[in-house]
Order: structure tokens, then sequence, then C-alpha cells
């Protein structure tokens, strides 16, 4: 398991009688950035919330040795930018709310945890936003006060529902720079996507459809025929590596756009980038 983020075997996750994740057998490797990637109800966010922790098996076995060790080497950062607007905190109290999880029974913070949240603003660009009310943020920039409160949090393991979804370009570029330079520290990073150009430069992938269609690396994953199967009716058009999705869970306006022209990553094949809306 050394080399094993996450191990499920034969995982079945439900609801009541509702299976959101149906028979799925997968390994996460240690040390990646994995993208998991599927139409709206494919679950994903419910495969999270089992790798946290959150929620048990139906059937089947999910291991996760971050989670076995210490509970606390999870980082888990959910796709919400709600904010009470009655409440007073500021930018730097949201993102030290990452350290009381091992600041003791008293909860007091010490030089390390204090530099520790100065790190994760920084990394975000919330340094010269620290003092200023949540309330009075915009939507991308909340969500880079979320993703530095899981930065701060000593982890091996960070999870991140959707981190790149409905912000703009600049803090979407912001944030894939944290989750990359995450890698690079030892982390392993695991994060839901509809953006079919951001599972392309992840080193793993896993494709759903209420189960696990393909799992590996995203040139063997990402194929016409994977996608088609885990897409069914949404598929447009499929032809010669060309990909036109309709999903509506990834619609931001009644108007469909297109990935090639918002991605953050030019690095992508534009051939194998198409589409609508994915």
């Amino acid at each position: 398991m050394s080399d094993t983020a996450v191990r499920a075997t034969d995982l079945v996750l439900a609801y009541g009688n509702t299976v959101a994740l149906d028979r799925s057998t997968f390994v996460i490797p240690r040390g990646t950035v994995t993208a998991i990637i599927g139409p709206n109800g494919s679950g994903k966010s419910t495969l999270l919330n089992a790798i946290a922790g959150l929620i048990g098996p139906r059937r089947g076995t999910i291991e996760v040795p971050a989670r076995g060790n210490d509970a606390r080497r999870i980082s888990y950062v959910l796709q919400t930018t709600k904010v009470n607007e009655s409440l007073p905190i500021s930018v730097r109290e949201v993102v030290t709310m990452g350290r009381y999880a091992g600041a003791g029974g008293y909860g007091r913070l010490t030089r390390e945890d204090r530099a520790a949240v100065a790190t994760a603003m920084e990394r975000t660009g919330l340094t010269g936003l620290a003092t200023r009310h949540l309330h009075t943020l915009s939507g991308g920039q909340r969500q880079r006060v979320f993703v530095a409160q899981g930065l701060a949090q000593d982890h091996d393991l960070l999870l991140l529902d959707e981190p790149l979804t409905g912000i703009d370009l600049t803090t979407a570029e912001a944030i894939d720079d944290v989750i990359h330079d995450e890698r690079s520290r030892g982390c392993t990073v695991i994060m839901t996507t509809h953006d079919l150009s951001e599972a392309r430069v992840a080193d793993h992938v896993l494709l759903l459809s209420t189960r696990v269609v393909a799992s590996g690396p995203p040139d063997e994953v990402l194929t016409a025929d994977h996608i088609s199967a885990a897409y069914g009716a949404a598929i447009q058009h499929l032809d010669e590596g060309r990909i036109f999705i309709d999903d509506p869970a990834h619609l931001p306006a009644s108007e469909r756009h297109s990935h090639r022209e918002r991605t953050i990553h030019t690095e992508a094949d534009p051939s194998e980038v198409h589409g609508d809306d994915l």
C-alpha cells in the first residue's frame, strides 16, 4: 500500500435506496494529481465523501492509508462559497480554522500554526486580503480562501470538489498552480471536475457514470469509447478525435460555450478538446 493513496474493491456507495456508485474496483496512486470526471450525478462527490470517511461502503471495501494512520492528514475542500452575511469573519480567521484540528485540547495556536496560515495565504494570493470580511469577497476570492484553509491543515491527501468550476480565469489559474505544486511537495491530490482539459493534464483519471467506467493515465481513460460509455446521450458528435458533449451540470448560462476558448491548459491538444460543453 506504500504507493497507493486509495484502493477500492467491489465498492458500492449508496444513500438510502439510491445507489450513487455501483460495484467498482480501482486504485489511485500516491503522489499524483488524480481527476475524477463524469456527468452530473455520476457519483463524483459521493466518492470524495467516501475517501474522506464521511460515508461508509454499502458493500465492498475502500482503503485509504492516510485516513487509517491519522484522519487529520486528509484535507477536504468542499464546493461551496456561500457565506452567512451576518458573520463578521475575516479571511485570515477562515484560513486559520484549518489549523484547529491539530491544535490540541485547548485550541492554542503555535508559531508553527501561524506560519502555516501565512504560507497558505501567500500561496493562494490572499495576503493582501487578510483582514477583509469573507462576505465582501467575490466567488472566486472565496474559493481561494477555502482552498487556503485546506492547505493550512497538515495533510498528505488533499481532496477538492470542483475547485475550478464557476470562477474567473485568473482564480482558476492560481488554484491550478497550487494543485500541481502540492504534487511536487509530495502530496496526493484528488479532485472532481467537469473539465476534460483539466483531466487530460492530470496524472491519473477516474471516469465515472455511477460506476468506474475506466481508471488509469489520461490517454488510456479519455478515449472516445470510454467517454461515450460514460456520457451516453450527452454525446453530440464524435468524429476523428473531436468530442462534443452537452452536459447540463456545467452550463453557466442558457448559452453553451467552448472549453477550447476558456481552458487554462493551453498544453492540452486542441484537436481533442472540443464541444459546446463538457
